[in-house]
């Protein structure tokens, strides 16, 4: 916290810093007698009415009154990763959307507008990555209408986390009444590591360039097989792992230097026998004949089976992004 030369805390931060990364404690509370303080660092998305918003990284929303202030500052965006690879958030962002790709899609300004029959979230929101061109209000009202034409739920993915991530624009949309349905860390990680995992299983993998039944079956999300086999092969280059009998089951888009992991799902019935695993060693060996050196993921927060999986790779969070529903 800023701390003056007569050892005081003060606050060095205004109204005017909202848009900035900054650090703040707060009173919390007293406890006989004495304050307890918490400590919030995020990006100011507002300062109204002697109240404070800040959109912590992973795109929780803390009030606080101006009131209960004792220290605050603008502190620089988060420091790059000292291992693994390094990447911007565009670049991560649109690499993923090349592995996640709609049906149709149109340009409003620098958003993307994507339609897919409802087939994953991802393909079926808004790509905010830029300036829409026109006022907010009305850009809103125009995507709300192009999923209205479709009888698709209008979602705008919003990142935050990271420098470049758009905490401001999923405050006003907060402040509009959407919803923040879902939201999910994207991890990264040199792919290498993964490659050599010793997986025993991953000799036993079968890699092809479409989904057969079996996989879809265990994908689980399928109303309409051919549209999911219709987005699913869709990418840069594509590959779906399987063990016999449909134990495990994976996807990989390799796009350059990257290789993306989707859709690692394991039969219940043989859960932590390492299968997982397995299918992303096997996958992570043909990218890098391919020539991809990164990896990257997208895992819902609340799945900490999957998050410890990820974590046990060297895989870290670069940032998080949520859906946010228009609620009409």
């Amino acid at each position: 916290m800023e701390i003056t030369a007569g050892g005081l805390l003060e606050v060095r931060i205004t109204p005017a810093d909202v848009g900035k990364r900054v650090s703040v404690r707060r009173v919390e509370a007293v406890v006989s007698g004495s304050p307890e303080f918490t400590d919030t660092v995020g990006v100011l998305t507002s300062w109204d009415q002697g109240v404070l918003l800040i959109t912590k990284k992973d795109g929780q929303s803390v009030r606080i009154s101006e009131s209960s202030l004792v220290a605050g500052k603008i502190v620089p965006p988060a420091p790059a990763r000292r291992r693994g690879p390094a990447a911007s958030f565009e670049e991560l962002s649109r690499v993923a959307a090349r592995a996640w790709q709609p049906l149709e899609s149109e340009r409003l300004g620098d958003w993307t507008l994507r339609a897919a029959a409802g087939f994953t979230r991802r393909a079926n929101s808004v790509l905010p990555l830029g300036d829409p061109g026109i006022p907010l209000d009305e850009a809103l009202a125009r995507v709300t209408s192009w999923y209205a034409e479709r009888s698709l739920p209008t979602y705008v993915q919003v990142a935050t986390g990271a420098a470049g991530t758009q905490e401001m624009l999923g405050a006003e949309l907060e402040r509009r009444g959407w919803v923040n349905e879902v939201s999910a860390e994207v991890r990264i990680g040199a792919l290498a590591p993964v490659g050599d995992v010793d997986a025993p299983a991953a000799g036993a993998v079968r890699l092809t360039r479409v989904p057969d039944e079996e996989w879809l079956g265990r994908y689980g999300k399928v109303g309409d097989p051919d549209l999911a086999r219709r987005m699913l092969v869709e990418g840069p280059s594509v590959w779906f792992a399987a063990l016999p009998g449909g134990r495990a089951i994976g996807r990989c888009v390799v796009d350059g230097r990257w290789a993306g992991f989707a859709a690692v799902t394991v039969d219940p019935a043989h859960r932590r026998e390492g299968l997982a695993t397995a299918v992303m060693a096997a996958l992570a060996r043909r990218a890098l004949e391919e020539g991809a050196s990164a990896a990257w993921l997208q895992v819902e927060t609340d799945n900490p089976g999957a998050l410890a999986l990820y974590d046990g790779l060297g895989f870290a969070t670069h940032h998080t992004y949520h859906h946010y529903r228009a609620v009409s």
